[in-house]
């Protein structure tokens, strides 16, 4: 009983902390005032919503290294496909 009252807030507390260091999007202007580094691009391609694809892009700018991304290109036919840049 005493470790499930010591697991329970650990768990807790790691997927909150997951979330807060998920990659922010921001405009290319935020980028430039805030003198960012570029560290590259990402790409996703979903059938779902553009909130799934901003998910992946936040996703995959975390891999980077990156705090935040700013999207580039989008394109939303049948598919949703977005490209972004990803700044530190």
């Amino acid at each position: 009983m005493k470790a499930l009252l010591t697991a329970v807030p650990l768990a807790l507390a790691a997927i909150l902390s997951g979330n807060a260091l998920a990659a922010e999007q921001i405009t290319r202007d935020q980028a430039e005032e805030m003198n960012l580094v570029k560290l590259g691009s990402v790409t996703t391609e979903t059938q779902s919503s553009p909130m799934d694809a901003n998910a992946r892009l936040s996703q995959k700018a975390d891999a980077l290294g990156g705090k935040y991304y700013v999207i580039i290109a989008a394109d939303e036919k049948d598919r949703v496909h977005v490209l972004a840049e990803v700044y530190k």
